[in-house]
C-alpha cells in the first residue's frame, strides 16, 4: 500500500477497522479522512443542531409572509395554462387570502401570523429565510430532497452528514437521533437513513409512545455483567468470522450497534424521564396541557439530548398539507406548536446553549396562494408550491433578528436573494464547521457529497 488512502481502505477490511471506527467517532474532529473529517470552520459556533420539520408543507402566506395583495384578489377566478406545479394546480383556479391576521414581532419587526403568540416573544432571535426553492411537488420526493438533498431517496440524511463530520460528543447515545410522530412522515424512514455511510451514522429513532427503545431495560433476573459477559462472546465469535470474511461493513456496524445498545441503557431511561425538570419548566413547554403536551415533551427531549452531546436531533410535525380548511387546519397546528418551540428557544438561551445549538424550522415546500379545491367560504385552503417558501433558524450563529429574501407581492415565487435547497444544506453545514465540499465519502468509485454536486453559502444567513 503506497499511499494513505490505500492504507486507510485496507485497514476498513480488516479486524482493526472495529477499534479504528470507535475511535473516530469518539473524536471526529482528530483526524481529516474517511470515516471523519476535520473541522472545516473552527471557528464556527454550533456544535449541534436541533431541526424542526413540519412535513406537510406549511403554508409561508399564512405563518410568517403576509400578502395584503391577495385580499384584493381574494376569490378572483382566473385560468393557470402552461405553468401549472402538478395536476391539482392546473385549471380553474381562485386566489386565497390568508384567513389570519399578522402583526409585526420584536424590535426586528418580523412578520408573524397572530397565532404565534409565544413565538413573538422571541422573535429577535430568529432569521427567516423566505428565498428557497426546491425542486418536487410530491411530498415523498419533497421530502427526500429536503433531508437527503436527493429527491429519489437512498442518500445519507443531512443528519447523518453531521454525525459523520463531527463525530460524537457522547459515545454512549448515537449522534443522530430523530423524534418521530406515530406515522412515519411520508418516504417513511428512508428521511433519517445512513445511505451509502456506514450504518452507524444513521437517525435512531425514538418511539413516541412507551418505551422510547424497546427492550432499553435488560430482561428480569439478567445483570449488567451478565450483560457484559454475553457481549464478550459474541465479540469473540463475530471476530473470528470478521477474520474469515474481512470487508463485511454490516458485521462491523452490527459489533459497534451491540456495545452502543448496551450504553445507552444506562443514558437513555434518565434523558426520557422528566420528572426531573421543575414545575416552571414543564409548564413553560406546556407539558400536561393541551393541545401543547407531545410537542412540548418531544421539545424538552430534544432539549435534554444536545444537553448530553448528541449532535443532531430531527422532530418531526406532520399534517400542515392544507388543501382544504387552512384556518382550521393550520389554526389548529399552531397553537400545537407554538408555545413549546418559544419554550426550545428560550430555554436553550437560558442555559447558555443558544449559540452553540443550531434550530431549523421548515417543511418540504411551500403552497400556492391560490386554490381549485374549493370555491369559497372558510373551505379554502393551498395547494403544493415548490417555487416559494419560508424557514427561520435560532441559535448556532445565524443573523438573528433578520428577515433574508423575499417572495413577489402574492408569495407565489421567490425573488430576493433565491436559492435552491443544496444552498440551504450547504449553509447549515458551514454554521456547524463543516465545508460541503471537503465533507465527501468515497462510494461507487467517486467522492459523494450532500449537496449532490456543490453549490455555494447563503452568506447573508450568517452572523
Amino acid at each position: 500500500m503506497n499511499t494513505r488512502r490505500d492504507f486507510l481502505y485496507g485497514l476498513t477490511s480488516s479486524l482493526g477497522s472495529v477499534a479504528f471506527s470507535s475511535l473516530l467517532a469518539r473524536n471526529a474532529s482528530a483526524y481529516p479522512g474517511p470515516g471523519a473529517q476535520a473541522l472545516h470552520f473552527p471557528q464556527a459556533k454550533a456544535k449541534h443542531c436541533i431541526f424542526l420539520y413540519m412535513e406537510g408543507g406549511p403554508s409561508h402566506i399564512d405563518t410568517f409572509d403576509p400578502k395584503p395583495m391577495l385580499s384584493k384578489l381574494h376569490m378572483k377566478e382566473f385560468t393557470r395554462e402552461g405553468e401549472e406545479q402538478s395536476a391539482m394546480s392546473s385549471g380553474k383556479r381562485y386566489y386565497v387570502q390568508s384567513p389570519f391576521d399578522f402583526v409585526k414581532a420584536g424590535e426586528s419587526g418580523a412578520d408573524m401570523c397572530t397565532l404565534w403568540e409565544n413565538l413573538q416573544g422571541v422573535a429577535d432571535d430568529l432569521c427567516f429565510y423566505r428565498g428557497l426553492q426546491v425542486d418536487s411537488v410530491n411530498h415523498p420526493t419533497a421530502n427526500y430532497q429536503a433531508n437527503t438533498g436527493n429527491q429519489f431517496g437512498g442518500d445519507p440524511a443531512i443528519g447523518s452528514w453531521v454525525n459523520y463530520g463531527l463525530g460524537t460528543e457522547n459515545e454512549d447515545l448515537p449522534g443522530f437521533i430523530v423524534l418521530p410522530e406515530l406515522a412515519h412522515p411520508q418516504g417513511g424512514a428512508a428521511n433519517w437513513a445512513n445511505g451509502y455511510l456506514p450504518t452507524s451514522y444513521q437517525g435512531t429513532p425514538l418511539r413516541p409512545k412507551g418505551s422510547p427503545i424497546l427492550d432499553i431495560q435488560p430482561p428480569k433476573g439478567v445483570t449488567r455483567e451478565h450483560q457484559r459477559k454475553n457481549l464478550d462472546l459474541l465479540a469473540k465469535l463475530n471476530q473470528r468470522h470478521a477474520e474469515a470474511h474481512p470487508g463485511h461493513e454490516d458485521l462491523v456496524a452490527r459489533m459497534k450497534n451491540y456495545e452502543l445498545a448496551f450504553r445507552m441503557q444506562t443514558q437513555v431511561p434518565d434523558i426520557v424521564n422528566i420528572d426531573g425538570e421543575s414545575a416552571k419548566t414543564r409548564e413553560m413547554y406546556g407539558i400536561g396541557q393541551e393541545p401543547t403536551d407531545d410537542m412540548g415533551r418531544r421539545c424538552l427531549l430534544a432539549r435534554k439530548l444536545v444537553e448530553k452531546g448528541v449532535r443532531f436531533v430531527q422532530l418531526y410535525v406532520s399534517t400542515w398539507d392544507s388543501h382544504d380548511y387552512i384556518e382550521k387546519a393550520h389554526g389548529s397546528l399552531i397553537p400545537r406548536v407554538d408555545k413549546p418551540i418559544a419554550a426550545l428557544i428560550r430555554d436553550l438561551k437560558e442555559r447558555g446553549m443558544l449559540d452553540e445549538t443550531l434550530i431549523v424550522w421548515m417543511g418540504e415546500f411551500g403552497r400556492t396562494p391560490d386554490n381549485g379545491v374549493r370555491g369559497g367560504g372558510k373551505a379554502y385552503g393551498r395547494d403544493h408550491n415548490p417555487n416559494a417558501m419560508t424557514v427561520w433558524m435560532a441559535g448556532g450563529g445565524v443573523k438573528a433578528g433578520h428577515t433574508i429574501g423575499a417572495t413577489d407581492e402574492i408569495g407565489e415565487k421567490a425573488v430576493e436573494s433565491v436559492h435552491h435547497i443544496r444552498d440551504f444544506h450547504i449553509t447549515l453545514l458551514r454554521l456547524l464547521g463543516l465545508d460541503d465540499n471537503k465533507l465527501t465519502y468515497f462510494h461507487a468509485g467517486r467522492f459523494k457529497q450532500l449537496s449532490q454536486f456543490g453549490g455555494k453559502v447563503i452568506e447573508e444567513l450568517i452572523a
